[in-house]
Order: structure tokens, then C-alpha cells, then sequence
């Protein structure tokens, strides 16, 4: 991923953050000589060594990516920059957003324990607190049928790359002004974006 060094993300454990807040990720392979994509959710294991998911049986993308190394991307929030909250018109436009990267090999899951331990936290993670479903409760037979139209796999993680680029190459009065239009938009990725910006502020004064 190009990087400019004023937009990479320094501390692994915002990367880790990334990945578990917006754990809906891109998965890139290579699937018979071409590039192949699966949009999928991922979880990250405890000790941050692995990424675990599973695919629908039907999706060819399982059937070779064995052993391969792949690229995982996962989306925080982004948003469009306009240069009419600049103090000159003398720009053009730009986008700011949070990104990052996992390569890993990847290793089919062939046993039942260790998929139902990822399926059980995959739910329990996106479950609301109070909710009354648990997996565990699901009829045995059922699941067991129902995991047969998966096939569960885990990434070994390799490397990450992180990107945070939220208008660190302006000056400082140009990144209040930007944070002060992010602010009136009521949209979820204008505010986090905003709140990350006035967080990398406060970290220079």
C-alpha cells in the first residue's frame, strides 16, 4: 500500500483497533491465475496472531487459496475533504479515510472444534449484550448440517499496514477549519473522521 510516512499509522495497536471495529473485510487471492475477491467478516484471535472466517461452500475462492499468501483489507471510516472549508480556494478536493492491510498464509480449518470456537465468537462479538440467541442453544444435528455449506479457514498473520490519512500534510489552521465542517454533518464517517483529527491535533500541541 503507498504510505506517505506523515499518513502511517505508528502504533500497531490502532491497526488492531481498525480490524476489530470494522472487522467486515475485503480478502484478496488468486484463483486460477486471476485476482478474486470475497467481502467476508474476519475476527481477530486474542494473541493477534490470526485472523479467522469462513466462506460459503459454494465460493471458489477456498478451493486453491491453501498455502497462499493474501491480502486483507479492512475500511474505517472515510470521507469526502471539500477546499471551500479551506482559508483560500486554491486547492482542489480530497479524501480522507483509515485503512489497513494484513498479509498472511492462508490454513483451511478441517476440525470441528476450532471452527465452532469461531463461529461461537464471530456471533457473540455482533450479538447485542441482551440478546436471547446463542449458538450454543441451536439444535446439534442442525449445525451440524448447516456447517457443512461452510468451510472455515485462518490467516496467519504475516505483516500489517496501517494508513491514517486525515489532512496531516496541512497546517494546523487548515486541519481546525476541516474539523470544524466535519463536525456539522450528522454522518457517522465525517464525526469519526472529525474525532480522529482533533485526537492527532491535540497529540502535536
Amino acid at each position: 500500500m503507498y504510505t506517505p510516512e506523515h499518513f502511517t499509522m505508528k502504533e500497531i495497536t490502532a491497526a488492531y483497533n481498525v480490524i476489530q471495529e470494522n472487522s467486515f473485510a475485503t480478502l484478496f487471492s488468486m484463483h486460477k491465475g486471476m485476482p478474486f475477491a470475497t467481502h467476508l467478516p474476519l475476527m481477530l484471535n486474542k494473541e493477534k496472531t490470526y485472523l479467522y472466517g469462513h466462506f460459503a461452500r459454494p465460493n471458489p475462492q477456498w478451493k486453491d487459496i491453501q498455502n497462499q499468501t493474501v491480502l486483507t483489507v479492512f475500511h474505517g471510516p472515510h470521507c469526502y475533504i471539500s477546499p471551500s472549508w479551506y482559508e483560500t480556494n486554491q486547492a482542489v478536493p480530497t479524501w480522507n479515510y483509515v485503512t489497513v492491510h494484513v498479509y498472511g498464509e492462508v490454513e483451511l480449518i478441517e476440525d470441528e472444534h476450532e471452527l465452532m470456537n469461531s463461529l461461537n465468537d464471530m456471533v457473540s462479538k455482533y450479538e447485542a449484550p441482551d440478546s436471547s440467541y446463542r449458538l450454543q442453544d441451536v439444535d446439534a444435528k442442525f449445525l451440524v448440517g448447516m456447517n457443512k455449506g461452510v468451510q472455515g479457514f485462518k490467516i496467519k498473520i504475516d505483516r500489517i499496514e496501517g494508513k491514517e490519512k486525515v489532512s496531516q500534510n496541512h497546517s494546523l489552521h487548515r486541519q481546525t477549519l476541516i474539523i470544524k465542517q466535519l463536525e456539522q454533518i450528522p454522518s457517522p464517517n465525517e464525526q469519526q473522521i472529525a474525532s480522529l483529527m482533533k485526537a492527532n491535533l491535540k497529540h502535536k500541541v
